[in-house]
C-alpha cells in the first residue's frame, strides 16, 4: 500500500515494476497515468493545491475503499501539486490482483473517486488569466456509480 502527495515527478516505470517485483501470485497489474492537458484547452499551465494531512487521509479512506471491494493485492495512489505544465504527469494509480478483471474495476474506480472526493483544487493559467476548476457533471457521474451496488462486485473476478 502506498499513497503519496508530493511536489516531486514519479517515474511510472519504476513504481509498476516495485508493485510487481516478486509477486509471481499477481496475475494483473493495472495502472492510470493523469497528465496536465495544454495547448487545446488553452491552459498554459495549472497549480494543485491541496490540505496537508487531510488529503493523505482522504487517499488512504478511497484506497482502503477499494480493497474492500475487490480482492487486491497492493495500491500505489501518487498525486502531485505544486504548478505543472502541460505534458507533466499528475496522478499515478495502479492495482495488482489476482485476476484482470477486478485489478481494471478498482483502478477505474480509484481514478474516478481521486477526482471527486480528494480535497484537491486545481488553478489553470491560461492566456484569458487565471481559473479555478469546478467539478464536471460528468465526473460526478462517473463517481456516483460506484455508490450502486450493482457496481460492488465483490470477490474473485
Amino acid at each position: 500500500m502506498s499513497c503519496r502527495v508530493q511536489l516531486e515527478d514519479f517515474d511510472p516505470g519504476a513504481e509498476l515494476s516495485r508493485l510487481s517485483a516478486g509477486k509471481s501470485h499477481v496475475g494483473a497489474v493495472a495502472s492510470f497515468i493523469g497528465l496536465v492537458r495544454g495547448a487545446g484547452d488553452g491552459v498554459s499551465a495549472m497549480t494543485l493545491e491541496h490540505y496537508p494531512g487531510m488529503t493523505e487521509r482522504q487517499l488512504v479512506a478511497i484506497e482502503q475503499e477499494a480493497r474492500q471491494r475487490w480482492p487486491l493485492d497492493d495500491v500505489s495512489v501518487i498525486h502531485r501539486f505544486g504548478r505543472l505544465l502541460p505534458g507533466d504527469r499528475i496522478v499515478f494509480v495502479a492495482v495488482t490482483s489476482g485476476h484482470r478483471a477486478a485489478a481494471f474495476a478498482a483502478c477505474e474506480f480509484l481514478v474516478d473517486w481521486l477526482k471527486n472526493r480528494a480535497p484537491f483544487w486545481k488553478l489553470e493559467e491560461t492566456d484569458l488569466g487565471s481559473r479555478w476548476v469546478a467539478a464536471k457533471e460528468d465526473d460526478e457521474a462517473r463517481a456516483e456509480r460506484w455508490e450502486t451496488a450493482s457496481a460492488q462486485p465483490k470477490g474473485e473476478m
